[in-house]
């Protein structure tokens, strides 16, 4: 899927209605900053955003992630009928591990789909959606 064809497509997909909890996420991606919550009590990275820490039930405070990961695992879509999806056919769906230990699910962009891998470093890619709403994909490193 490439950036460009990515870019056409997001303004016909349902976006996210940010809530108290995730609303500090959805506008950090709209900056271009990728956050995680951190348990300001135990120390532990979570995500998805959370009112409380699940680990401990301690207070969170958010923190930047370095936007960098591991593809742990993926799927090729080769067909979806949706109008946000199809001109984009075959794409890759992922969930990524971050070097902080949380895990993320989306598009695996910028890169032939036949070539993923699971262990492949990837960075995150963040695209504006809305004024308060930016959407993380992910992209093999290109040191």
């Amino acid at each position: 899927m490439s950036i460009e064809g990515l870019q056409e497509t997001i303004g016909l997909r349902a976006l996210p209605a940010p809530d108290n909890a995730s609303r500090h996420y959805w506008q950090s991606a709209a900056e271009g900053r990728l956050v995680v919550q951190r348990c300001t009590t135990c120390g532990v990275f979570q995500f998805y955003p959370r009112a409380l820490c699940t680990t401990c039930a301690g207070e969170t405070e958010w923190v930047d992630a370095s936007g960098r990961g591991t593809l742990h695992t993926y799927t090729i879509i080769r067909q979806n009928r949706s109008p946000a999806f199809a001109a984009l056919s075959p794409y890759a769906v992922g969930i990524v591990e971050l070097d902080e230990g949380v895990r993320m699910m989306s598009n695996i962009v910028d890169c032939d789909v036949e070539q993923l891998h699971i262990g492949m470093a990837l960075e995150v890619l963040l695209l504006k959606a809305a004024d308060d709403v930016g959407l993380p994909f992910w992209r093999p490193v290109t040191d």
